[in-house]
């Protein structure tokens, strides 16, 4: 096992999301407004304030990110083009839907959105108030999303139907959402547990270490799972009975964040200022 860190703009900036697109890897800088990749290349949004958070690899060769701070999401085209959508609730998690259009969480609004790549937007409420809708995924021609104030997840269709699963642990916090092979894995963020849910409702619970709080979860190919410990600096992973069978350390205050696979090796994004690479 290997791990290898870049450093990424400076440590204010905070890395926080990540994802491998076009040959390169791409992460979101929270905290400055920017977005730059593990070659060197950063794009200044013009925006301080953005808080771009969640980025994607889109459908039509371009990454695709949240803008939290200003009520935006993003696109930056693999041939340089950055422009942006306006769509008002605090867009957070992303991902591309089973209609190829962009859906993310309005956490402000209680409401999913829907942005095409043409630039078409609609939103659909979420039925439930003080939800706070977190991240969010694509599985089985749906979007299942976290609600982390609502203690559920939730699952809409293209046409905006909307059903809650309760969780079973009280305030758990869900976050983290990623569509596995067979099911849905999340993490509880409050109760240091990674969750997985199946097509029919049914939802399992696994352990993890007492005050890791896990952040974000993706989903591996052969049924479980990696997971970010953010407060123990530390990536786990899950075997798809649940088991930690590797965890990793990433050292102390190094925040992990946002996490994607890139066939064998994982990338995190570290919020002191880097990205790290893992090679199991």
């Amino acid at each position: 096992m290997s791990v290898t860190e870049y450093a990424i703009g400076v440590e204010s900036d905070g890395p926080y999301g990540v994802v491998v697109a076009g040959g390169e890897v791409w992460t979101t800088l929270v905290h400055a407004g920017r977005i730059a990749t593990r070659s060197g290349r950063v794009v200044d949004l013009d925006a301080a304030e953005s808080r771009p958070s969640v980025i994607v690899d889109g459908p039509d060769d371009a990454v695709w990110f949240t803008r939290n701070g200003d009520d935006r999401v993003g696109r930056i085209g693999y041939d340089g083009v950055v422009s942006a959508v306006e769509l008002a609730g605090a867009p957070y998690g992303l991902c591309v839907g089973p209609d190829g259009a962009l859906w993310c969480t309005l956490m402000s609004a209680d409401a999913i959105g829907r942005v095409t790549v043409d630039g078409e937007v609609s939103t659909y409420p979420i039925g439930t108030a003080g939800a706070f809708p977190a991240m969010i995924a694509s599985y089985g021609g749906e979007l299942w999303f976290t609600l982390n104030q609502g203690n559920a997840i939730g699952r809409m269709t293209t046409g905006g139907a909307v059903t809650t699963c309760p969780l079973p642990t009280e305030a758990a916090g869900p976050v983290g959402i990623s569509a596995g092979p067979e099911a849905v894995w999340f993490v509880e963020i409050q109760a240091d547990r990674v969750g997985r849910i199946s097509v029919d409702g049914k939802i399992e619970e696994f352990p993890l270490p007492a005050g890791c709080k896990p952040h974000a979860v993706a989903a591996a190919a052969d049924g479980g799972c990696w997971v970010t410990l953010w407060a123990a600096g530390a990536l786990a992973r899950l075997d798809a009975e649940g088991n930690i069978t590797d965890q990793y350390d990433l050292g102390t205050g190094s925040e992990p964040h946002g996490l994607a696979i890139d066939g064998d090796w994982v990338w995190v994004a570290l919020e002191k200022g880097s990205v790290a690479h893992i090679q199991p």
